[in-house]
């Protein structure tokens, strides 16, 4: 594929106006030239780390900088000549050949909850819309498959930018209510209440629906439609034996389990790949906290193998089932760290600078996309924005960015508004 240059909305717009194009050329245009690039995943696994993860300490070691602003983290090498992670991606590093990590991401948004909007969602928050996450346009875009929720929490609904935004409340995500990591889990919701048998579910289920019939001749409303398809979900859910086994992790076998790491990073990560292989189309899934604004490499020396531990061998499990090619995984938090280590030993929050990890889904393999400063401060080539990783997510997934859709007060909006796919990272 030619290394054709990324074209924004603005610059569009420009054009349209010297060669006296419409808007709706325009769109068309663009919608056009964005579609040279075909769908290539079918799910998602979105492995998303609350706090802000220290890039510094990660995916982007600064073995030449001031110990003032390396701290004590050593960089090792990959299995990929040239490409560095610290000493706490041991693991990572085994499977690097098998990774797009992007070294250039950046917004302008320090604080957790305005970050994590972005990071779930690809737009800035804004006091006038409640934006979908992008699970939520996913599954509002692809639609459920198998009796499945085609959008899933593990192990529940960590952020309310996690949610269905101005979309209805029947896109929202299934929360689990459990850990896969904890005794006995077991999904709740899914099985009925042990007084009710199934001919008192049947009979349960048709009052419900003639109380919703006669209720429905006399209002209608989006809620209603919505609460509607939430309840028909509901009761495939409840009906279907298949997809009550994709969420029995029991039924793996203790080696696996135990190469993923019997710990939360390691059990939600492995549900979250029999998910995607039953039939989810986007699975979120948040570990830890991230937050170290002291003693920075103590928290990350307990913690972060974990994660490490448990990624690489998500990666190695899709590949060995021949999912990973058709499986976008990712690996984000809502903002990097400051590049120096304060007096308390830590690094605070810092959104001008930080790493994101793709792998499979139609995304190189082996590959580093931009690349920071002398001191992870700041881009330095190929900067991407939140805007730009939500239009290649949904390019990638087969979701036209520029669809519109309806918010409260008949307000059309893009699904993904002035972003540029990505091509660099492409496959």
């Amino acid at each position: 594929m030619p290394n054709l240059p990324q074209i924004g909305r603005r610059q569009v717009l420009q054009a349209g106006a010297v060669f006296g194009m419409g808007y709706a050329d325009i769109l068309r245009a663009r919608s056009r030239f964005d579609d040279e690039f075909p769908a290539r995943a079918n799910a998602v696994i979105h492995v998303h780390l609350p706090g802000g993860l220290a890039h510094q300490d990660s995916f982007d070691p600064k073995p030449y900088a001031p110990m003032s602003y390396r701290g004590q983290t050593r960089a090792i090498d990959t299995n990929v000549p040239g490409i560095q992670f610290s000493q706490h991606m041991r693991q990572m590093a085994k499977v690097a050949d098998k990774l797009t990590v992007i070294r250039s991401f950046s917004h302008n948004e320090a604080d957790h909850d305005r970050g994590t909007h972005n990071m779930l969602t690809g737009y800035r928050p804004s006091p006038a819309v409640i934006f979908p996450s992008m699970g939520s346009i996913t599954a509002h875009e692809l639609g459920p498959q198998r009796d499945l929720p085609p959008y899933v929490c593990v192990p529940g609904v960590a952020s309310s930018f996690a949610g269905s935004g101005y979309l209805s409340s029947s896109y929202a995500p299934f929360g689990l209510g459990a850990d896969p990591a904890s005794d006995n889990f077991q999904v709740r919701d899914l099985e009925t209440p042990s007084d009710v048998d199934a001919e008192r579910f049947a009979r349960r289920r048709a009052l419900l629906e003639r109380v919703n019939a006669d209720f429905s001749r006399s209002q209608c409303s989006d809620e209603l439609l919505a609460m509607d398809s939430f309840y028909e979900r509901a009761y495939d859910l409840l009906g279907s034996q298949s997809a009550k086994e994709a969420f029995k992790i029991e039924q793996e076998t203790d080696k696996l389990r135990d190469r993923y790491g019997r710990n939360q990073a390691g059990q939600r990560m492995l549900l979250g790949r029999r998910l995607v292989e039953a039939g989810v189309r986007y699975v979120t899934i948040s570990i830890g906290g991230w937050d170290h604004h002291e003693g920075i490499h103590k928290g990350l020396k307990k913690d972060l193998p974990q994660v490490d531990q448990a990624f690489a061998r998500l990666l190695i499990d899709l590949d060995e089932r021949g999912l990973l090619d058709t499986t976008l995984v990712l690996l984000t938090s809502e903002f990097g760290r400051t590049p120096k280590i304060n007096p308390k030993g830590g690094r605070d929050h810092w959104p001008g600078c930080f790493s994101v990890v793709m792998a499979g889904g139609g995304v190189k393999r082996g590959y580093v996309h931009g690349r920071s400063d002398a001191t992870a401060s700041a881009p330095e080539e190929k900067r991407v924005g939140p805007e730009d990783f939500a239009r290649t997510l949904f390019m990638l997934t087969g979701i036209q960015p520029d669809k519109e859709l309806m918010s409260p007060g008949d307000r059309p909006l893009s699904i993904q508004e002035n972003g540029n796919l990505i091509r660099d990272i492409l496959a």
